[in-house]
This record gives C-alpha cells, structure tokens and sequence, in this order.
C-alpha cells in the first residue's frame, strides 16, 4: 500500500483532474504556508524577545572575554546548527567571532558514534575541545533528543553558556536545569518549528554584534 500523503496535501490525493485546478490549489497552500511561516515567525520573536536580549548579553560578553560557540543539532537542525555557526564565524557584516558547528565534520561524528555511541557525538567534543567561558547552542525540533540533552549536561558541567532551541513546548529543554536559556517556537510543524528558529537565530546574532559594539564604542556598518 502507498503511504497515505493526504494530512499534508489532500489536493493532490483528491479526483482532480484539471491542471489548472490542481495549480490553484497549490498555489493558495503555498500562500496559505508562507502567511502560516509569517505570523509564527512574529509572534515567537515578540515572545522571546526579551530571552534574547538577555542571552545576546551574555554570550557577547563572553566573546568579549574569548570565549568560542559550538552550535550541534540532528537531522535539518544539524544544517541550522551549521548555518549559525557560519553567521558568527563569518559574517555578512560585522566582526567574525570564534564559532564551531559540531555536526560538520563527519570523520568525527561517525568515529564518535561507532566507538562510544551516538547519544555522546556532541558532548565528547565539548569534552575536548570546550572550556569555562564558552557557549553551548544545541538546536532542536522536539527539544528531548538524548545527545542534545547529554551534550548540554556536559557542558553546563564544564562551565559553559548553555542555549537550546526547541519546539512544540519545548520538551526536555524547558524543564532541564542544565540549559540557561531556552527559546520554545511554538508550533505542532516541523518546518514552520525551524523557519522561526533561524530567524531567532539571525536575532541572537544581531543582538550579540549590539552588545559588542555598545561595549567597544564601535557601531556595526
């Protein structure tokens, strides 16, 4: 039997036979999702804006002190981690700052996996390469993936700055006393859940630059 694809696009599972029919169909979901992608988006920054602010505060100051960010996800939310990784090492404006995705190198995460087990890929780096002073951003959909929450234990044990990304209510992320702050998109979809979180991390990368710029007498061009 085909896997039942209705729930997400009962149009295309329907007797429509008409092309031009079926393309107005798609075209007012395609609306519908990116309004859907808009109000989410506004209403989860007005919500954690002041998470932000208080997070973009101490991660600036810990970059100002020499402090490094290492940013790890699984699946779509390893690709977010390394996108904001990026954002912070190399910028499209502003000064870079020391950032690292732990998801990118494969070498890594397949040894790590295949000696010590996967729930460990990401706090066994934090175990090499982090220290007191440093910022721990792991990012998530469901917020309870067991390497996410291992990583986060370990790095809240070694000192660092811990900031999870999550969805739905959050999950384990919201109750751990092992992360400092916790931005929750509050959404039931996976990619309406990442949309928002990409932009709250562009904010969180903008809010950091102000901080740095307000402490250096400087103003980001």
């Amino acid at each position: 039997m085909s896997e039942a694809t209705g729930f997400l696009y009962p149009f295309l599972e329907s007797e429509e036979t008409d092309s031009g029919s079926l393309l107005t169909d798609l075209a007012a979901s395609a609306r519908t999702k990116s309004r859907e992608s808009a109000a989410l988006r506004a209403s989860t920054l007005t919500a954690c804006a002041e998470l932000v602010r208080t997070a973009g505060a101490e991660m600036a100051r810990r970059f100002g002190a020499g402090g490094r960010m290492f940013a790890f996800g699984n699946g779509g939310s390893s690709t977010d981690a390394t996108t904001l990784a990026d954002l912070f090492a190399r910028p499209p404006l502003g000064a870079p700052l020391p950032a690292w995705s732990l998801t990118a190198d494969q070498a890594i995460l397949t040894a790590l996996g295949n000696d010590v087990g996967f729930d460990l890929v990401f706090a066994r780096q934090l175990i090499a390469r982090s220290g007191p002073g440093d910022i721990a951003v792991a990012l998530s959909t469901s917020g309870s993936s067991r390497d996410l929450t291992a990583a986060l234990r370990e790095a809240r044990r070694r000192g660092l700055y811990t900031v999870g990304f999550a969805g739905y209510e959050g999950g384990d992320f919201a109750a751990s006393p092992d992360v400092d702050t916790c931005f929750v998109v509050r959404s039931q979809s996976v990619h309406r859940i990442q949309e928002s979180q990409a932009l709250l991390g562009y904010q969180l990368w903008a809010t950091v630059h102000e901080h740095l710029d307000a402490a250096n007498g400087t103003e980001t061009p």
